[in-house]
């Protein structure tokens, strides 16, 4: 394409100003990642918007998938049937989401 570039798209700006409840299909870890952060997001640093809330979603999943992946190396083991485990490679790819979430909710 030639010429000028179009002006960005501005997402939904309006502020949420009351902690909302994590969604209800989170797993428990997800849950308890989403009470720790989504306080510290609204309250502390008032900078969580409505348009933020599906990126906290994804930090939320990501940082449960985490933490299951790193209880199954735990009980496993890193090496299952002479090959890595699995959940290695799952722990590796949540820790990447997460941190990409992370960086776009100002959590780094």
């Amino acid at each position: 394409m030639r010429g000028r570039k179009p002006a960005g798209i501005v997402a939904g700006t309006s502020p949420v100003t009351k902690v909302p409840p994590a969604p209800t299909w989170l797993s428990k870890d997800a849950k308890a990642e989403w009470r720790r952060v989504a306080p510290i997001l609204v309250n502390e640093r008032k900078v969580l918007t409505e348009a933020d809330l599906g990126t906290l979603e994804s930090y939320c999943i990501a940082t449960g998938t985490v933490r299951e992946a790193h209880r199954a190396l735990n009980r496993d083991g890193l090496v299952v049937a002479g090959k890595r485990h699995p959940a290695f490679g799952m722990m590796n790819a949540a820790q990447t989401t997460a941190r990409l979430c992370a960086a776009e909710l100002g959590l780094t």
